[in-house]
């Protein structure tokens, strides 16, 4: 968090994509949503950081960046966070709902543990709900904003996660097109950003692995070879879709996944196997 409350004093001569904009990050206190608030901040963003991860209170006092105890699978924690963005300055512009667990890494559906699935449902799909209820709540009035929500590559590819991640993310999706139709005649966009696996605490907790051994296996795993995904990526994707840059995309399920959704690699290992 010391690189996000240094990110207003080391503004480059870059253009300040979010100049005068207000944004709530949900799970911004660690990986993808702290690597955003960063983003958010260097490009002129006031920036409420809600999550549960209470460390962050005493780093986190700036003129550019709040936080607020959030757990978005309570309502009020959500209601509260854009209370407080509207509090201190007056509006909210950009939810970025991006909270969210991976549940118990157990593939089959026989063994599918039903509370585990809940509690998945509670935060990916109830917490981005939540989010964009009081989001509108908020942008409705002002006949403008942003909704982002973080999915996932699992959107669009199938088989190889836990049922109540894959479940969550589609169903986070279905969520975000259907509150398209609805809010575009409110001048509210919403969209998802969907990226491949990222070397975050999430992942690493969720396969048990180093992240040594992590980087290993999704580098491996890539389709796009020589380059590797990054937070940092996935935030730019953020920015964008926070952005006047986007005026006119909504409904979008942007997939940062090196065109992995794209392949079916099958054939070729089978065909790789039966050579060796």
């Amino acid at each position: 968090m010391s690189n996000l409350l240094k990110a207003s004093s080391l503004l480059s001569p870059i253009a300040k994509r979010l100049e005068g904009k207000v944004a709530v990050i949900t799970g911004g206190a660690s990986g993808i949503g702290e690597a955003t608030a960063r983003h958010f901040v260097r490009h002129g963003a006031k920036v409420i950081i809600a999550d549960t991860q209470n460390t962050v209170v005493n780093s986190t006092s700036t003129e550019s960046v709040s936080f607020v105890h959030c757990d978005v699978s309570n309502e009020r924690d959500v209601e509260h966070a854009v209370d407080t963005a509207i509090a201190k300055h007056g509006k909210l512009d950009i939810m970025f709902s991006n909270a969210g667990i991976g549940g118990k890494f157990d593939r089959t559906i026989k063994s599918l543990d039903s509370q585990d699935l809940k509690r998945v449902f509670d935060v990916n799909v109830f917490g981005a709900f939540y989010c964009a209820k009081h989001a509108a709540r908020a942008m409705i009035p002002n006949k403008k904003g942003s909704i982002v929500f973080t999915a996932s590559a699992v959107s669009a590819i199938y088989g190889s996660i836990p049922h109540p991640y894959t479940a969550s993310k589609n169903a986070v999706v279905g969520l975000a097109k259907n509150l398209c139709v609805e809010l575009g005649k409110d001048g509210i966009r919403v969209n998802c950003i969907s990226p491949h696996a990222v070397n975050t605490p999430i992942l690493r907790n969720g396969l048990g692995m180093k992240e040594e051994e992590v980087d290993e296996l999704v580098c491996e795993s890539a389709n796009l070879k020589g380059v590797r995904l990054e937070v940092e990526d996935v935030a730019e994707a953020v920015v964008y879709l926070g952005s006047d840059e986007s005026k006119y995309m909504s409904g979008v399920n942007l997939l940062i996944d090196g065109g992995y959704s794209t392949t079916n690699p099958a054939l070729i290992e089978l065909f790789n196997k039966m050579s060796s």
